[in-house]
């Protein structure tokens, strides 16, 4: 590596001894830091693209279920059903991912470029992102839950209609992931680094002074408990109940719910594990639990980079797995763009034939009878 004089806008996250057994002050200011220029080069051509083809598909889905829950809410007023808890948590859920997928563009410019928004455009930005990637992972276990409910007690009708509980949950959990945002109100910086030793560039960021150690691996273990750690028991609780409660089923009723269930954890484990394993990693090493030196630096920094990628596409998936997955959920997609293709659509198509007006069901996204059907949002 090459000997440079240490400065703060020489690095990228990183900035260790090369000598990590030497504990004289002289060898510890005459060692090496960490050039990650390499890094660097790498999230300038990788993430622009990632984060733009995660901002594409999650806007287009997500926009798609904000449209069919909002068709199936006026076709349901007055009606005999109301809507139900978990398309409530549905209808949050895609709001946060709408909302997380708008910040994506701007972080994709940085790495293209550089940060060219200002710094209350930074702040808002970094705590819109970390608001909705919070409150998106728990309404994910709020529907887990909402799930267990209904079919492992099969919780009175007289409740699923009663959405003020949904709302109050649903309140709560904004204001909570509001109050972990303001972090980054602190914390978020626009700063001036050098990462390839050639040119200076800004960048949006987290900055902690030196002496914060622990304020950073407070923060990063919270991420790790809230965001994931909490989520996934809930959700794992849930679904083992739900699945033990399916014993009774048909083999084919089971065989469905059991490929929504093993897919629903699955995803969930596969898009945010990895990300949090870096984290926690990264939070062992700042303890100095773990050694670890400047290719330690460049295996975290690089696996942060792709995980998180990887964490957010989970908000381009959801309108999959908690929308699509769904039998009345394409049902309504489909009367939706039959609508917009009838004889007076902008299309001048051949129109649909009138059918005769279907009795009005409790739920899209909820299985054929809210307290006794043996599926999951199928």
């Amino acid at each position: 590596m090459d000997q440079v004089t240490p400065t703060t806008e020489d690095y990228w996250d990183y900035d260790y001894d090369e000598d990590n057994s030497s504990s004289s002050e002289t060898s510890r200011t005459h060692a090496a830091p960490c050039l990650q220029g390499d890094i660097y080069g790498f999230a300038q051509r990788y993430s622009p693209v990632v984060y733009t083809l995660v901002f594409l598909l999650a806007v287009v889905g997500n926009v798609l279920v904000l449209c069919v829950i909002r068709r199936y809410r006026k076709s349901q007023s007055g009606g005999a059903c109301a809507f139900s808890l978990t398309d409530t948590f549905l209808l949050h859920l895609a709001i946060s991912d709408l909302l997380l997928a708008f910040t994506l563009p701007m972080f994709a410019v940085q790495w293209a470029h550089q940060w060219v928004f200002g710094l209350a455009a930074c702040k808002i930005s970094g705590a819109l992102f970390s608001l909705n990637r919070y409150s998106g992972i728990l309404f994910l276990a709020c529907i887990s839950f909402d799930r267990y409910l209904s079919i492992v007690h099969a919780v009175s009708s007289g409740w699923r209609r009663n959405t003020v509980h949904a709302q109050v949950v649903c309140a709560l959990i904004w204001v909570v992931c509001l109050g972990l945002s303001g972090v980054d109100i602190i914390f978020k910086q626009v700063m001036s680094v050098n990462p390839s030793g050639q040119h200076s560039v800004l960048l949006c960021h987290m900055w902690f002074e030196d002496n914060s150690t622990q304020w950073q691996v407070g923060l990063q273990m919270v991420s790790v408990v809230l965001g994931f750690g909490l989520p996934l028991l809930v959700m794992l609780y849930c679904y083992i109940r739900i699945f033990r409660s399916l014993c009774n089923a048909t083999r084919r009723q089971r065989r469905k719910s059991l490929r929504l269930i093993i897919s629903l954890v699955s995803v969930f484990v596969i898009c945010w594990a990895p990300y949090n394993c870096f984290q926690l990693a990264d939070s062992l090493h700042k303890l100095g639990m773990v050694a670890g030196g400047c290719q330690f630096g460049r295996v975290v920094d690089i696996g942060t980079l792709i995980t998180e990628s990887l964490g957010l596409s989970h908000c381009a998936l959801n309108p999959l797995l908690y929308g699509f997955v769904g039998v009345k959920f394409r049902r309504e997609l489909v009367r939706m763009f039959k609508g917009l293709l009838g004889p007076r659509g902008r299309l001048g198509m051949e129109g649909w034939k009138p059918r005769r007006p279907r009795r009005p069901t409790c739920s899209f996204s909820s299985a054929e009878s809210e307290n006794t059907s043996i599926s999951v949002m199928v």
